[in-house]
């Protein structure tokens, strides 16, 4: 599919937005443009986009893909410009945004010119500290979120040459671009006001779903940040929006809809919680209290495929209300493990857990037989009968799910109980990501 064919089929996701159907129409990675002198290249696969800003003094690329597609984006932007390049700005430090400046300054070494000078916020730096130093950890994690088999976290970093508090305003080859700072999936986030194209690049404070705000298994996130992000972005009256992932969005009414919708969605959910907190509530009660306004998880690029809106809500709680859920017994808990032989002694054997954890398969209620099935399985882990019933649990889980973070720790834990019952793991579907 050529670019222009990108383009109108960007604008068609506004009222049908699929990642799937986007990912199709993608072949590698595809330059796509906004202006004149403004491109973006998607990616296939979960990996955020690249924006190419074009001046009378070289290239100012944001973001640069991750590892797997840093060759890709390398040769889309030499498609587009032989210009050297001559700044890079990370939106935010996740490996799908900044692994591809390694071959920028390979390129300007061969050539004997000056290296990118690379942007951040100053928070960035801490980032990639903290990632090598629990690289183990997030090769776990990020595998079993995207179901990627033996997933490799890298270790080595391009660091920013400069650094920024709140604003930073960089003039390039005669353009003026504003980089401002926001809290939300990240602490080290920056989003992007090009004023003479009209153009605001969100990073992923925009990815065409609910916002990521939640994740059961990242570091914090926040909410009410995000949605002040937003608000911002929102009062420029942007004729463009450039989003971490996804097509880009032309049109100031749709852009403002889109950044507002986002922002209302997350007001909300952070409003509900904390009156809920106030109000005395335990976690487990606030978490089916919370709703999301109506409508909005309908909008094409608001559907929680990515995260979910209980997850957010976790997130609110973690925020203010440290980990302590409310509930006495998890203060100071037993082991898992303990718990389940008591359970499974008071139920007459595991055996029983797990029958009665089918059962409510069968009645629609996943969640009690989520609870029961992991019980029959902890309090006998060579149970046959348990992990059947765990397998077919979660299984019945991950397919009840629209939100791949779900999906994929429901679906690692039945490939575990596949596994216990002498199987092997399925095949990974090996999404390609940062």
């Amino acid at each position: 599919m050529g670019e222009t064919d990108l383009r109108a089929l960007g604008d068609s996701c506004w009222t049908d937005f699929d990642f799937r159907t986007w990912n199709r129409a993608i072949q590698g990675s595809q330059v796509i443009p906004v202006t004149e002198n403004i491109a973006y290249i998607a990616t296939r696969g979960i990996v955020g986009n690249v924006t190419l800003i074009a001046t009378d003094d070289g290239l100012v690329v944001v973001d640069t893909g991750s590892r797997n597609t840093a060759e890709q984006v390398h040769d889309a932007i030499r498609r587009w410009s032989d210009d050297r390049i001559n700044t890079v700005i990370y939106t935010h430090g996740h490996i799908d945004h900044v692994c591809g400046v390694s071959l920028f300054d390979e390129e300007a070494e061969r050539h004997n010119v000056k290296k990118p000078m690379v942007v951040a916020h100053q928070n960035v730096e801490r980032r990639f500290e903290r990632y090598q130093e629990t690289s183990g950890w997030n090769a776990r994690i990020n595998g079993r979120q995207f179901k990627v088999t033996g997933f490799q976290w890298p270790e080595e970093y391009r660091r920013p040459d400069t650094v920024y508090d709140r604003n930073c305003t960089l003039a390039v080859g005669g353009r003026t671009i504003e980089l401002s700072h926001g809290i939300g999936e990240t602490d080290d986030h920056t989003w992007i006001w090009v004023p003479d194209a009209r153009t605001v690049i969100s990073g992923d404070f925009v990815i065409w779903a609910a916002p990521n705000a939640g994740n059961p298994q990242k570091v914090q996130r926040y909410a009410l940040g995000w949605a002040r992000a937003l608000r911002a972005m929102s009062e420029k009256r942007a004729e463009v929006l450039i989003p971490g992932h996804g097509p880009a969005v032309f049109g100031a009414d749709r852009v403002a809809r889109m950044l507002d919708d986002g922002a209302e969605f997350l007001e909300s959910i952070h409003h509900q919680t904390i009156d809920c907190m106030n109000a005395g509530m335990k976690l487990s009660d606030v978490l089916h209290e919370v709703e999301p306004p109506a409508g909005l998880l309908e909008r094409p690029y608001l559907k929680p495929t990515y995260d979910d809106p209980e997850f957010v809500v976790r997130n609110v709680w973690r925020l203010y209300g440290g980990w302590f859920d409310g509930n006495p017994a998890n203060l100071k808990p037993a082991r898992d493990s303990d718990l389940a032989t008591v359970m499974a002694e008071l139920a007459g054997g595991p055996a029983q857990l797990a029958k009665k954890a089918l059962e409510f398969v069968g009645y629609g209620e996943l969640r009690l037989a989520g609870h029961l099935a992991e019980f029959a399985a902890l309090a006998d882990p060579e149970s046959q009968q348990a992990h059947q019933a765990r397998l077919a649990v979660n299984e019945a889980r991950a397919k009840a799910e629209s939100c791949l973070m779900a999906k994929g720790i429901f679906t690692d834990a039945a490939e575990e109980s596949r596994e216990a019952l002498g199987g092997g793991r399925s095949k990974s579907s090996n999404p390609r990501i940062g």
